[in-house]
């Protein structure tokens, strides 16, 4: 078992971005306050027409509809004191393939937290090695922050080519390509948005990696614990 702690360690370190990544990314998608954030930064209710608490209603459709079983998302608002279909089929079929992303996204959190969780388990109760957990995790936020600051660094020099590549990658149709003059969900998300929500999760994934790494470093730091 010793031969392969060291390959176990190198696995927890390359793991830490991907977990810390996906947990920013989960708890943004299920913010109400960064949707309420983004209405009002970029006046929503004056682009789509629809009042504050109807975008409030939409939001909650959104989050409720990533975490539910239902295949296709159905919100229903009010708009000109009538009620409205806000989303048409080919957003229906696009918010199914975000879905799918999201989910995706659940299920590598839940692999990466538990191999984590594992990991530091066993280094501290079983092997008793508490300065492998600091270095794995001294060593795992640096990347993790390495890996943000170059995320940043292309937002920041092309976000429009990120943003496409982005959609590339993920999407195998063209459903994502909307018409911000008639479709709803790229009027209450415009481009912007997508810039704010990415960067909170990167500043995220950043101060979680120095939390850690700072943990890490004091593990390793700390005098009497076992090498």
């Amino acid at each position: 078992m010793r031969f392969f702690r060291p390959a176990f360690q190198w696995l927890f370190i390359l793991c830490l971005p991907v977990l810390l990544l996906t947990a920013s990314v989960s708890t943004a998608a299920n913010c109400p306050l960064l949707y309420k954030y983004g209405f009002e930064k970029y006046d929503i209710s004056r682009v789509t027409g629809l009042a504050t608490a109807e975008l409030d209603k939409a939001a909650a459709g959104l989050i409720g509809y990533f975490n539910n079983g239902e295949e296709y998302i159905n919100v229903v608002v009010e708009k000109d004191g009538r009620p409205f279909q806000l989303f048409n089929n080919k957003e229906v079929a696009h918010l199914k393939d975000v879905k799918g992303l999201f989910r995706a996204v659940y299920w590598i959190l839940l692999g990466t937290g538990v191999y984590a969780l594992a990991f530091a388990t066993a280094s501290l109760f079983w092997w008793r090695e508490k300065r492998r957990l600091g270095r794995a995790l001294f060593f795992g936020g640096g990347l993790t922050l390495a890996v943000m600051l170059l995320i940043g660094i292309i937002m920041a020099i092309d976000f429009d080519w990120f943003f496409l590549q982005f959609h590339l990658f993920s999407f195998a149709n063209d459903f994502w390509m909307l018409n911000p003059a008639t479709d709803y969900l790229i009027m209450m998300f415009p481009q912007g948005f997508w810039f704010d929500a990415a960067l909170a999760c990167a500043a995220a994934t950043a101060a979680g990696a120095v939390i850690l790494g700072g943990t890490g470093w004091w593990l390793m730091r700390k005098k009497g614990l076992t090498a």
